[in-house]
C-alpha cells in the first residue's frame, strides 16, 4: 500500500504546489481584468452595451477571491513578509501589474528569496 501522508505544510514540495496555483490564478485574474478594462468597459460607454461588463466583473470578483486564497496560502507556507503579501495582493487590483507582480514573486521564490 502507497504512503498517502500530505507533504509537511512548509515543505519544498507543497510551497512549489502552492506558487504553481498562484501563478494559475494570477494570470486568469490579470487576464480577466485587462479584458474587463479594455474590452468590456469601452463597450459599456461607448456602444452602450453592458453585458461583457457584467460577466467579466463579476468572474473577476469570483477568481480574485480564489487567487487571494491562493496568494495567502502561499504567503503562509513561503513566510513571506507582511509587506511583500500586501505588495502582491494590491497589485492583482490593478491591470497589468498583476503580471508584473507574478513574476516577481516566481523569481524570488525560484532564487530561495523571502517575498
Amino acid at each position: 500500500m502507497a504512503d498517502r501522508t500530505a507533504p509537511a505544510r512548509d515543505s519544498e514540495q507543497a510551497i512549489a504546489a502552492a506558487l504553481q496555483r498562484y501563478r494559475v490564478m494570477a494570470t486568469v485574474v490579470g487576464v480577466l481584468l485587462v479584458l474587463l478594462f479594455a474590452v468590456a468597459l469601452p463597450l459599456k460607454y461607448w456602444a452602450e452595451i453592458p453585458g461583457p461588463v457584467t460577466v467579466l466583473g463579476t468572474a473577476h470578483g469570483w477568481l480574485y477571491a480564489l487567487f487571494f486564497l491562493s496568494a495567502v496560502d502561499l504567503a503562509l507556507r513561503a513566510k513571506w513578509t507582511v509587506k511583500g503579501t500586501v505588495v502582491s495582493l494590491a497589485m492583482g487590483t490593478i491591470p497589468f501589474l498583476s503580471f508584473i507582480a507574478e513574476r516577481a514573486v516566481t523569481r524570488k521564490m525560484r532564487a530561495g528569496e523571502r517575498v
